[in-house]
């Protein structure tokens, strides 16, 4: 379970999964290259206040499971990792850029999504309600929207 991540004015605990298509949806993820990207999102993980709670790789996609901080939103999050796991393995298994043809590792897409621990929206509704001394009232409701 995830802990808290404290700093000087703020406590958070946000938990964000990500994943990455790899371009072209080409299979380049060999045991060498795994080894590499995991290497490579642990070093990451020590230049950035982000945590690598779990990566995971399958055929032709990334999955991540990252702990951020509130400065941090998650596009600069995934940009970073995204960024330099791509530079990095290009470097180190040059045979994966010319599979790839270019720059990118992953596609400029992703799919990102909150992660919850120790509540969903009924849960934190009840909370507000059970709020303060007086009555809670409420002002606005919306419901979910994509846009």
């Amino acid at each position: 379970m995830s802990d808290h991540i404290r700093m000087s004015h703020n406590k958070s605990l946000l938990l964000y999964h990500f994943v990455c298509p790899i371009k072209y949806r080409r299979s380049v993820l060999t045991a060498s290259v795994s080894n590499t990207f995991k290497e490579v999102c642990q070093k990451i993980e020590e230049r950035y206040e982000i945590i690598f709670l779990e990566i995971g790789l399958d055929d032709n996609h990334v999955h991540f499971v990252i702990q951020g901080i509130p400065n941090d939103a998650p596009k600069k999050i995934i940009g970073a990792v995204k960024s330099i796991t791509a530079k990095e393995i290009f470097r180190l298994h040059p045979e994966v850029k010319q599979q790839l043809w270019g720059g990118k590792f992953c596609t400029s897409g992703y799919y990102v999504n909150t992660v919850e621990q120790y509540a969903n929206e009924e849960v934190i509704k009840r909370y507000l309600q059970n709020q303060g001394v007086s009555n809670y009232e409420k002002i606005h409701s919306n419901q979910l929207r994509l846009f």
